[in-house]
């Protein structure tokens, strides 16, 4: 938005009184998001904004010191038999004694994207190594059928809630396999997103909506949509599942026709809100589907729906000192509570749906040329990955910094291509080509929009799509790109 002297004010507020050392407990889910993934996503921004940066910046500044600090203090939760974390820990003292070893799904496998991004930007591979390890844990525990349940036991490894779906304490595990595979170049996490969503098309999905079903047996237990799933479409979206994911997000946008909002619950089969879950607290999810799929499709629709959800947070919402969740959405009354996500994610989302000409949207034209102590790079030409609280991550910045030494390079090759003979049938026809241009024609190609290249990305190193993924003749070799000394 270019409001650069309020970006700098409370950065430099925080560099001032910023301390985490405080004997306090914390979540260490919200923390990772909303701290770790603030700070990181401020410290990539900040360069732009006449803030005063490291010579070596992206791999150092004040704002990642701090992003570091936060993460090590939470990174004690990581420390279970299994890998991973409890749900809080004491900023001063680290995981309470009295702290339940149960946590959601979710709450366990929502940090590669700023672990990994922190390690990627400073050179300690900790971070990342941590979240990997909570996220195999996770894959370990899957049901016969290849479901995860809601609650688990950090130290045993054994399901406490063994509702599956794709909602409220799973939601944000699927998210960041599919962000952290893009992000990482990790196809490892995006073949496990790929068995999961075989699976949830299996289970769960019914007509396009997604429901709640156990674990083990794949039975419905609540045929219920709840307004944290309107996220999927979006989601989906990035994996390339355009028509699928316009059909779901179909089915949510007519339910907020129906009320004016989304409400917390949905009883589908009965077409009407659940009891005593009928509030709206001013999420940002269907919000960030339509931006997501707009960017996708430039379906004009899409524009509808995001104008019709402005139209009645403005008219219904809006008070005299900010907006307030609505209470209940079958009469709109108000509540008297403001959350935070309003601000650091729909408004965003609503304000990016519409802001055409934003860097955001950048398809890989132009950037920025950066020199650090590792070499150069390339910043600001899109590509962008949101994390869960939707602070922007720039993935060229990650190949600025200090790479992971060759014998880790190779190491971790070997374990991403083990038993997996597709992968290393391709790679050996690649190695015996005559032309070893056509891997970075199809998958890198800058003249390809943002949302193709991260649909390719996807379903990267699958045979059958190497075989039907082509761009028009000369595409990329036409494609004129600009890149910015600054």
């Amino acid at each position: 938005m270019g409001n650069y002297t309020e970006f700098n004010r409370v950065s430099g507020l925080l560099l001032d009184t910023l301390d985490f050392d405080e004997d306090i407990n914390v979540s260490v889910f919200e923390t990772n998001i909303r701290v770790v993934g603030g700070l990181i996503s401020a410290h990539l921004m900040s360069r732009d904004t006449g803030f005063q940066v490291s010579d070596n910046w992206p791999c150092e500044g004040p704002l990642l010191d701090l992003a570091e600090q936060a993460a090590k203090k939470i990174l004690a939760a990581f420390d279970t038999k299994t890998g991973m974390p409890y749900g809080t820990v004491n900023l001063m003292y680290g995981v309470p004694k009295d702290e339940t070893p149960v946590t959601c799904t979710a709450g366990v496998g929502t940090f590669i994207v700023e672990f990994g991004t922190l390690s990627r930007l400073t050179g300690n591979s900790i971070f990342e190594n941590a979240a990997i390890k909570a996220l195999e844990a996770l894959w370990d525990r899957r049901s016969e059928i290849g479901l995860v349940g809601n609650h688990i036991s950090v130290q045993s490894g054994k399901w406490t809630a063994i509702d599956g779906g794709i909602g409220a304490g799973i939601d944000s595990y699927f998210e960041y396999l599919v962000k952290g595979g893009l992000l990482l170049g990790n196809s490892r996490l995006l073949d496990m997103f790929n068995e999961y969503e075989k699976v949830i098309e299996t289970f769960i999905k019914k007509d396009d909506w997604y429901m709640w079903v156990n674990m083990n047996k794949g039975t419905v237990t609540a045929p219920v949509f709840q307004s944290l799933e309107a996220f999927w479409p979006g989601l989906q979206s990035m994996v390339g599942k355009i028509d699928d994911a316009m059909k779901s997000l179909h089915n949510y946008y007519q339910v907020w026709q129906q009320l004016g909002f989304l409400p917390e619950f949905y009883n589908i089969i009965h077409g009407k809100v659940v009891d005593k879950r009928y509030g709206y607290p001013l999420r940002p999810e269907l919000a960030e589907s339509i931006m997501y799929l707009y960017r996708a499709t430039k379906d004009p629709f899409l524009l509808q729906m995001g104008r019709d959800m402005l139209e009645s947070i403005e008219k219904v919402a809006k008070t005299s000192c900010g907006y307030t969740s609505i209470k209940d959405v079958r009469t709109h009354k108000l509540d008297n509570r403001m959350e935070s996500f309003f601000l650091s994610e729909t408004t965003k989302y609503l304000y990016l749906l519409f802001d055409e000409d934003n860097k955001i949207h950048r398809t890989g034209g132009s950037g920025d040329v950066v020199q650090t102590n590792h070499g150069t790079c390339v910043v600001n030409a899109g590509g962008y990955i949101f994390n869960t609280e939707a602070h922007p991550i720039d993935i060229g910045a990650l190949d600025c910094c200090k790479k992971q030494p060759a014998q880790d390079e190779i190491e971790l090759a070997f374990k991403v291509f083990k038993n997996n003979k597709k992968r290393l049938h391709f790679l050996e026809q690649y190695a015996n080509s005559d032309t070893h241009n056509s891997l970075s024609t199809v998958y890198n190609c800058s003249a390809r929009p943002f949302h193709s290249r991260l649909s390719i990305l996807g379903e990267m190193f699958e045979e059958e799509e190497i075989k039907i993924a082509k761009l028009p003749q000369n595409t990329c070799e036409d494609s004129t790109v600009t890149v910015t000394q600054p």
